[in-house]
């Protein structure tokens, strides 16, 4: 039986996708920043609501650590972005 010669070339990594399977991967660092932006604000509200219950100090440590949450959230955010805007 004779073997067909095989294709020596290398191929681009994720080319056996699809093209929305390769629009998705293209999107991941993406999501990634925006979920650090939405994940600290998440921290900071639950972390200050859960302070707040235990020490009664309703509502200043939510406020106070939801401010922070968000500072923290959005820094990391711009960091991310401007991480990939230099790798472009």
């Amino acid at each position: 039986m004779a073997q067909e010669p095989q294709d020596k070339t290398p191929r681009e990594p994720g080319s056996e996708l699809s093209p929305t399977a390769r629009q998705m991967r293209a999107a991941t660092p993406y999501i990634s920043a925006v979920w650090k932006l939405v994940g600290g604000a998440v921290v900071g509200v639950l972390g200050g609501y859960w302070l707040d219950r235990w020490w009664g100090t309703q509502p200043w440590l939510l406020v106070g650590l939801s401010l922070v949450g968000i500072c923290v959230g959005f820094y990391a955010f711009l960091h991310e972005m401007t991480r990939l805007g230099k790798q472009r």
